[in-house]
């Protein structure tokens, strides 16, 4: 009988459920200092975990989670790709940082 390999599981920053690893965007502050995505998840340094949901990306942001997790700074084109890879609309209507926000 083989047995199946245990996929790990991760938090959500955004909404704190656990969810399996490769189905969630991983962030990462590399040992250099830049923030960014990583899609392989193998990136070097410390990373945190959202939902593909734009209310994860939404909660994250207000309450500045993805700062206190990756304990930086995070730049507004951070959040941007993250708006984008959720799905979220292009007019910046509920992007973090669109229009009408003052973070």
């Amino acid at each position: 009988m083989m047995k199946t390999k245990k996929q790990p599981e991760r938090h959500c920053i955004g909404c704190h459920a656990a969810g399996e690893k490769r189905a969630l965007i991983r962030i990462v502050r590399t040992p250099e200092g830049t923030v960014e995505t990583d899609p392989t998840g193998k990136k070097n340094g410390r990373g945190a975990y959202l939902c593909r949901s734009a209310d994860c990306l939404a909660k994250a942001w207000k309450s500045h989670r993805l700062e206190r997790s990756l304990k930086c700074e995070i730049p507004q084109t951070v959040y941007d790709a993250l708006a984008r890879e959720v799905g979220h609309t292009p007019d910046g209507s509920d992007v973090p940082g669109g229009a009408g926000d003052s973070h």
